[in-house]
């Protein structure tokens, strides 16, 4: 699903700034992967490559076996309209629209019907929980079921790969695991699921772990950002800190 050979991102300067460092990944499909690291460590860069938000300074990205290096931009919008379902910390709904408006909205540019829209919508606001709410403004909701709603408005269009940032960055403990538990579901219906997080213990939920610090990506150890994540709930000094 995703490849990277020698991937980089370099920040004009002065004085320029490596902000992802030449990395090569392979995540396949139907894997669960997270990416972990404190605040600074590259973590929207990686994000914003993997997404198509911005383009590597060096290397060759192959999303889905598509080599998106020389693709034009607005082939590169079309390519991530289609194979990629974001997820945002901030959920990004219109509060003063119904949950299955919010939904729908993503297709508006599809060319599918007004009908056909909505349709889809209320599916899989089904599919993830929230068929009693869909009608339902979202400014009138919890947290944890506006971000249903935002993981309903990705999931929508039916893309190859569901792109993850700090999913719950802005809920409280027992809402995050509803959240978590979703993915887990998700995941095992077959969708490809990447989660950027700060967390060990949200990091430690997928099938495997990469860590990024100061730009560099590594393989880590589920396991290990469990004990971490342990660590952080007894109150362990420097337990934000994350090593591989």
């Amino acid at each position: 699903m995703i490849e990277f050979r020698r991937v980089s991102r370099t920040y004009p300067g002065p004085p320029p700034l490596m902000a992802l460092r030449p990395a090569d990944l392979t995540i396949g499909r139907g894997e669960f992967v997270t990416v972990v690291g404190p605040s600074g460590s590259g973590k929207s860069t990686f994000l914003n490559v993997a997404g198509l938000l911005d383009r590597p300074s060096e290397g060759i990205y192959r999303l889905d076996g598509i080599d998106t290096v020389g693709l034009s931009e607005r082939d590169r919008t079309a390519l991530r309209g289609r194979r990629i379902g974001f997820v945002f910390q901030s959920f990004h709904l219109l509060p003063h629209r119904s949950a299955v408006d919010n939904v729908a909205l993503s297709l508006l540019y599809t060319g599918t019907s007004r009908g056909k829209r909505r349709t889809l919508a209320a599916e899989t606001l089904e599919r993830v929980g929230l068929a009693h709410r869909m009608h339902a403004m979202t400014g009138h909701l919890s947290g944890g079921e506006r971000q249903r709603v935002a993981i309903a408005r990705a999931l929508v269009n039916r893309p190859s790969l569901l792109l993850c940032d700090e999913p719950t960055g802005n809920l409280d403990t027992a809402t995050a695991h509803t959240v978590l538990e979703l993915l887990d579901e998700l995941h095992a219906g077959g969708f490809t699921v990447l989660v950027v997080t700060h967390d060990p213990g949200v990091a430690a939920r997928g099938q495997r772990a990469i860590v990024i610090r100061d730009g560099v990506l590594r393989e880590a150890d589920p396991a290990s950002l469990a004990a971490s994540a342990v660590q952080t709930v007894r109150g362990a000094s420097g337990a934000a800190e994350v090593t591989a």
